[in-house]
């Protein structure tokens, strides 16, 4: 509790402090930031695999300052994980200081000293970010140079070492970056429609070999290019990375050099949106430790493939990318039928497709520690296949409907680690209605059920036929109330023919919003973007608060 009443304290002297700075026409500078609070208190619930929790209450908590003046600004963000909620990992625990930059921004340059984070092109050889819910934090911690040399080229230079929790990796990155937009070097392609840029990078990580067994480069390189292209409503993406050989442990130390292929071409127009996506990875695991695993220490990112599904029973069965080896596409279209039309009716319908399927690929092994693989090299295992489609309809001014359908194909073995599962196959079915009864009240009911089966051959059995149904009632514009039930009525093992009840209440004003729920969490995976994290059973209750000042 008093480490919760330091960080309120905090962030009351701070929101007091948020407004500009002025005296007698002297500019001091501004104070802004944010907090958020994630609290739960945990109970045994031996049904769901809820074990016993020493510390009741478990708490991730987040405090972030800014200061600005003129061209230079600075940072710090105050953590606490007081110890870290369950299914974050355990050496998060403590409290401090994890992230804090000085930096000096003017039209052609900006220097950061500190902590930061980057991405060059799409990420398939750099990307340093934050995302809560992975509990990934990868932020660098030196120095970074922008740099506009003319208009229309860009450069970016780094280095530093990576946040590991409450220290820094052993490895030393190094990192440069080009980018070329050529409508502004040249004006006259603006003007006959076409846009074009071009980027190149170049990553290099240093880390001195103590392995007594194997001989290890000490010194690991990866570059990329990237073409970003549009004409009219077409566009398009591109981008192929290299990286020499990094025998580590995510890889089982293959001395196999990494590629990583990603295409994206896309038509918009009225009405009409149309993208088709390809990807292609062998051996692109890339971290700053050899020996780091999980999501510790990723120096690259490797963009997903699939579509992310916010719906709870498709997200039963997410995606995780597959840096040591996969091949995929995805097609994703969007129409608009028309309004006043005789299928759109008043106010038209709007209609999504998606299909991606993502598959092994072919490798052959030439000694114990090196393979070959053709290209594109498709491989027979099917890793994860996903059709779906929501139609989604406005009937009047009150009342809007979504249906949906998502078949999935989905490798438990591969995606989660796990053996003896094989192939599930799962149909689901979608209802989604949202009716306005007043001006300021309305109520949003969710309708979900997913039939599934698995391969023949499977040893195990996986979770079977699932039930959802959520009702959320709403008074604008602060107050949200809701339940739901997620059942597990199909499951082979009678006795885990679960409910997983919830409640909670949301209010939100203004930039505040706190939030207090009570009910069970389903065990599994969490995925963001193709990034997982395995998420624990848990049962109790759990409270979030955030602000901004």
């Amino acid at each position: 509790m008093l480490k919760l009443h330091a960080l309120l304290t905090c962030a009351a002297i701070a929101a007091a402090c948020a407004t500009p700075l002025h005296s007698q026409d002297i500019d001091f500078g501004s104070l802004s930031g944010n907090f958020q609070i994630d609290a739960q208190y945990y109970t045994r619930d031996s049904a769901i695999g809820a074990e016993e929790v020493d510390e009741k209450i478990r708490m991730n908590s987040y405090l972030n300052l800014y200061y600005t003046r003129g061209n230079f600004s600075a940072g710090v963000r105050y953590e606490a994980y007081q110890k870290p909620l369950l299914g974050f990992d355990s050496r998060y625990e403590g409290n401090g200081i994890a992230f804090r930059y000085a930096s000096y921004k003017s039209d052609d340059i900006e220097v950061t000293a500190g902590n930061f984070y980057e991405q060059f092109g799409t990420g398939l050889i750099l990307r340093s970010y934050e995302e809560k819910q992975l509990g990934i934090d990868n932020a660098f911690d030196g120095v970074r140079l922008h740099a506009r040399l003319y208009d229309g080229i860009r450069v970016t230079g780094l280095i530093g070492k990576q946040r590991s929790f409450w220290t820094t990796g052993p490895g030393l990155i190094r990192g440069a970056d080009l980018d070329l937009t050529l409508n502004e070097l040249f004006p006259s392609l603006q003007e006959d429609g076409l846009r074009l840029g071009l980027g190149a990078s170049a990553v290099s990580k240093f880390q001195d070999d103590n392995d007594p067994l194997y001989k290890l480069p000490e010194n690991v390189a990866a570059f990329a290019g990237r073409l970003n292209a549009g004409y009219g409503d077409f566009s398009l993406l591109g981008e192929y990375a290299y990286k020499i050989n990094d025998p580590s442990t995510s890889n089982k130390f293959s001395y196999n050099p990494g590629t990583a292929v990603y295409l994206s071409a896309s038509y918009a127009a009225t009405g009409l949106g149309i993208t088709l996506s390809g990807k292609r990875i062998d051996n692109m695991d890339f971290r700053s430790d050899r020996s780091a695993t999980g999501n510790n220490l990723t120096v690259n990112y490797l963009p997903a493939i699939t579509k992310q599904h916010t719906y709870t029973l498709p997200a039963i069965y997410p995606y995780g990318t597959q840096p040591t080896g996969e091949v995929g596409w995805q097609a994703d279209v969007v129409y608009n039928i028309p309004r006043n039309s005789s299928l759109g009716g008043k106010y038209g319908v709007d209609i999504a497709l998606n299909y991606s399927q993502v598959h092994q690929i072919d490798t052959t092994m030439i000694d114990e520690f090196t393979y070959e693989s053709p290209f594109p090299g498709e491989g027979d295992r099917l890793y994860y296949r996903d059709f779906n489609i929501e139609i989604t309809k406005k009937w009047s001014t009150d009342l809007k409907t979504t249906l949906g359908y998502v078949n999935l194909t989905y490798d438990k073995d591969q995606i989660e680690g796990k053996t003896g599962y094989g192939l599930i196959y799962s149909n689901i079915v979608i209802a989604d209605l949202t009716y306005r009864l007043t001006a300021s009240n309305s109520i949003h009911v969710e309708l979900q059920h997913m039939s599934s089966n698995q391969d023949e051959t499977a040893q195990e059995k996986g979770f079977g036929n699932w039930a959802f149904a959520l009702v959320e009632y709403a008074v604008a514009p602060s107050w949200f109330f809701s339940v739901y039930d997620q059942y597990n009525y199909g499951n082979e093992h009678t006795e885990k023919r679960l409910h997983y009840y919830s409640a909670g209440i949301v209010f939100v004003k203004d930039v505040h919003r706190a939030s207090l729920s009570f009910g069970r969490q389903r065990g599994g995976l969490l995925c963001v973007g193709g990034v997982c994290r395995v998420v624990p059973a848990a049962s109790g209750v759990t409270f979030s608060l955030s602000s901004s000042f």
